[in-house]
């Protein structure tokens, strides 16, 4: 794995010059032929896709991105970038893509920082033309420790050793909201007992359209006051893992070294009855 999950988008166009990097744009595709990096290839699924267990869960999950990445020829020693409109714009799905790949067992992965908006405020050239490149026959590892099912999470209740952090927008988190998808989009609203609340808003700062990943300092301060612990193993939820992504990264630039997403989070848990929730307003 890279020293950092980040890119800066000149430090990118400098080594675009120099290496063969592949680009992965995960925006729709109205966005994508807009304009986007020169050479990229769109991946919009690395935001749509849902995992539940009714569709095979993360073993299907793993199945459909092992395909899909060998479609497009993305080998796994090769040096990926990947980006997004801009990070609160997109709910973080570069860095969705970015565990993807770390779960599929890519280790050379980075997020270009401040996304697709930071390239163009940079000055940098967009382009319009599509890149087909050759499909490959992949085998692909599956990493452990990048994400986390209902099972684990549900144990983890009875662990004091274990942290579990809700990202979510604060409607979500009261429970005055299912999901971004709607009101009554989940069939129940609340979070997981236990969790303890730190939007993911508040890990980044925002300049000019463009959202950026705060400083270190500010992000250990933020869990800090939540009460998170560098030595703890620590499980971040959303709704279907987008946003507990970028938070997830977000504490890995601030020396949190076991941070793991429950990328099922509430699409999945509010579904399954059998599973405790805490509703209402928080204590």
């Amino acid at each position: 794995m890279t020293d950092t999950p980040f890119v800066e988008a000149r430090q990118l166009f400098n080594e675009l010059q120099q290496s063969n990097i592949v680009l992965i744009d995960t925006r729709d595709d109205q966005a994508f032929n807009r304009g986007h990096l020169p050479g990229a290839v769109q991946i919009h699924d690395i935001f749509t896709y849902i995992s539940l267990p009714e569709n095979g869960g993360l073993p299907a999950l793993f199945e459909h991105f092992s395909i899909l990445f060998a479609y497009h020829g993305i080998r796994q020693d090769d040096e990926i970038v990947i980006y997004e409109d801009t990070t609160d714009n997109g709910y973080g799905q570069s860095c969705r893509g970015w565990m993807i790949l770390n779960y599929l067992g890519y280790n050379k992965i980075r997020v270009l920082h401040g996304g697709f908006r930071a390239w163009v405020a940079a000055g940098l050239e967009t382009s319009q033309a599509v890149v087909v490149r050759p499909q490959l026959a992949l085998t692909h590892t599956k990493q452990e420790g990048v994400f986390v099912n209902a099972a684990e999470v549900l144990a983890a209740l009875e662990k004091p050793d274990v942290a579990l952090l809700d990202c979510r927008d604060y409607a979500e988190w009261i429970g005055a909201n299912s999901s971004p998808y709607g009101f009554d989009y989940c069939p129940r609203k609340g979070r997981i007992p236990k969790a303890v609340w730190l939007e993911w808003y508040r890990f980044m700062r925002h300049d000019k359209g463009i959202s950026w990943f705060e400083h270190p300092e500010t992000i250990n301060r933020l869990c800090e006051s939540a009460g998170l612990r560098k030595d703890q193993t620590i499980y971040v939820y959303c709704f279907k893992g987008a946003r507990a992504s970028s938070v997830v990264l977000a504490m890995k630039t601030a020396g949190y070294k076991d941070v793991r997403n429950y990328f099922n989070s509430w699409n999945e848990w509010s579904r399954n009855l059998d599973l405790p929730i805490e509703e209402g307003y928080p204590e």
